[in-house]
C-alpha cells in the first residue's frame, strides 16, 4: 500500500530529528500546517514540494511514495545529514526462529565501555549462531564507521536453523 505524502513528511521530519515548528519556519506556514499535512487532513501546496524534497534531501517522487527503491543496507552519510552520535542507538535483534531478544543501546554507552577496557566483542564471545561465532564482532570498529558517517545495518547472519542475528546502528 502506498503513504500519503503527510506520513512521508512526518517520517522524514523525524529522520532529520526536526520539529514540526522548525519545519513550518523553514517553509513559510504555520505548524498547524505541517501536521494537518502530517494527520492527512490537507496536502501542502505543490509549489512547497520542491522546498519539502530539498531539506529531506529526496525527490519529490520520494514524497509521494512514487519511488520504492530500497535503501541500501549501510549508507555513507554526508555531515549535514547525521545524527548526533549522542543520539545514535546500536541494534542487536537476536531470534532463533521462535524467541526474539532485541536490544536497542546508546552508542555513547558502549563508546564508554570499550573505553573502560570492555573487550571490543562487548561479551559476545560464546554466543554462536549456526557456524558464526559473534565474537568476532568488533564493536570498536563499528563506532570508527560510525563516527565517520556509516549507518545502517552492519551485520546480518542467518544460522541454517532459522537462527537469525542483525547488528545495525540508526
Amino acid at each position: 500500500m502506498q503513504e500519503n505524502i503527510g506520513a512521508k513528511i512526518a517520517e522524514l521530519r523525524r529522520e532529520h530529528n526536526m520539529k514540526q515548528d522548525e519545519l513550518a519556519e523553514m517553509l513559510g506556514v504555520t505548524p498547524q500546517a505541517v501536521s494537518k499535512w502530517e494527520n492527512g487532513a490537507s496536502m501542502p501546496d505543490i509549489s512547497l514540494l520542491p522546498k519539502l524534497a530539498n531539506i529531506f534531501g529526496v525527490t519529490i517522487d520520494d514524497l509521494f511514495g512514487v519511488n520504492n527503491t530500497p535503501k541500501p543496507d549501510v549508507q555513507m552519510l554526508p555531515p549535514e545529514k547525521r545524527k548526533s552520535f549522542d543520539e545514535m542507538i546500536l541494534r542487536v535483534r537476536v531470534s532463533d526462529g521462535g524467541d526474539k531478544v532485541n536490544i536497542n543501546l546508546p552508542l555513547p554507552l558502549i563508546k564508554i565501555a570499550l573505553e573502560m577496557g570492555m573487550n571490543s566483542s562487548m561479551g559476545l564471545d560464546n554466543v554462536n549462531i549456526g557456524k558464526v561465532n559473534l565474537s568476532t564482532v568488533d564493536f570498536s570498529r563499528i563506532i570508527k564507521y560510525v563516527e565517520a558517517g556509516v549507518i545502517g545495518k552492519f551485520i546480518e547472519v542467518e544460522g541454517s536453523g532459522g537462527e537469525t542475528v542483525v547488528i545495525e546502528v540508526c
